[in-house]
Parts: C-alpha cells; structure tokens; sequence
C-alpha cells in the first residue's frame, strides 16, 4: 500500500482503538452526560463523529461505483489541495495550553449531535464507518486521489481532494475523541 495511504488507514485504525479504550472508562451512566453544560457529552462527540462518517459514505461509494478517472497519472506521493490544507489545520487537533484549546468553530447544523446516543448503538455505527472509510482508502489504491475533487457534503461551493479529504478525516476524529476524553477528566 501507498505509504501516505497505509499512514491514513492507520490513523481511522488508530482512532477506533481510542474510540473503544474511552467505551472501557467511561461508566455507562456518564456517557450521555454533560459535565458542563455548555460543553458536549461523551456521547455527543462520538454521535458528531458518527455523523461527519456518514455524510462521507455516498461520496466514497459513489467514486468506487464510478472507477479511477481514464488519462489521470497517480503521484508517488500525493498532495493536498489548498482548501483540504486549510480543513485540515481547522478541523484537526487544536492547539493548545493544558485543557484550554484555541481556535474553536462552530458546528454546521447537520453536524449536530440529536438523537441516539445510545453507548452500544453508537460504538457500533462508530466501527461500521470506520470499516467503510478504511476499506474506501484500501480500494483507492491507484486512484489519482490529489486529482479527484469532491463537493463538501457540508457546504457543496467548497471542494477539495479525496486525498485532503482522507487526511483530515482521522484528524478529525483525534480531535473530537480528545473532546470526549476530556468530558470526565478531573480539573
């Protein structure tokens, strides 16, 4: 596998493990609790997560049904676009001083948590996707994938690479999974 994929693969690999290691800790009865109210519960974050996942699902399917593009040479390594660079800085890890973090943005309402927060219900959405977005980053091998611009499933005026896409997916995922590592945390 490409090695910028394989790194992809691991990080969705890598968040699922951090995703069940949270399940083990936080007890049943917290999980859809806020620890502050203007904060989201475990629960929310991971219900965030697994809604960012399937708005990403028919996009993946759809490229797969349709095949690489004909004429379009794959790099040896790929690239980011200016606007996948830009959603990835912004929708990754933040940075930060101790538990106070810079840069937060607000969500896009159909990114909203609502809904079943269920803590078996959503770790089971939670695998399903992950198994859908590693195995569209493993059948993706050979697709010029920094020459394949997507519509945001959130705003369709911004497009960006499926390579920038795939990168800042896992970004994302570290990022809210922190969020809900913090949500019981002592002070």
């Amino acid at each position: 596998m490409q090695p910028q994929m394989a790194a992809i693969v691991e990080g969705f690999e890598s968040a699922q493990r951090r995703m069940h290691r949270l399940a083990e800790v936080v007890p049943e009865e917290r999980w859809a609790v806020r620890s502050d109210p203007h904060r989201w519960s475990v629960a929310e974050c991971v219900e965030h997560l697994n809604l960012s996942g399937r708005a990403y699902e028919p996009i993946f399917a759809k490229v797969l049904a349709d095949g690489p593009p004909r004429a379009q040479p794959v790099r040896r390594r790929f690239r980011r676009d200016f606007v996948g660079w830009l959603m990835g800085v912004s929708l990754g890890p933040l940075p930060g001083v101790g538990r106070f973090r810079l840069g937060r943005m607000r969500t896009a309402s159909i990114l909203e948590p609502s809904g079943e927060l269920a803590r078996g219900a959503q770790l089971e959405e939670f695998d399903r996707l992950q198994a859908v977005q590693t195995g569209f980053a493993r059948s993706a091998e050979g697709f010029p994938l920094d020459a394949m611009f997507i519509a945001s499933p959130i705003n369709r005026r911004i497009r960006y690479s499926l390579y920038s896409c795939l990168f800042f997916l896992p970004r994302h995922q570290v990022r809210h999974l922190w969020q809900a590592e913090q949500v019981w945390r002592p002070a």
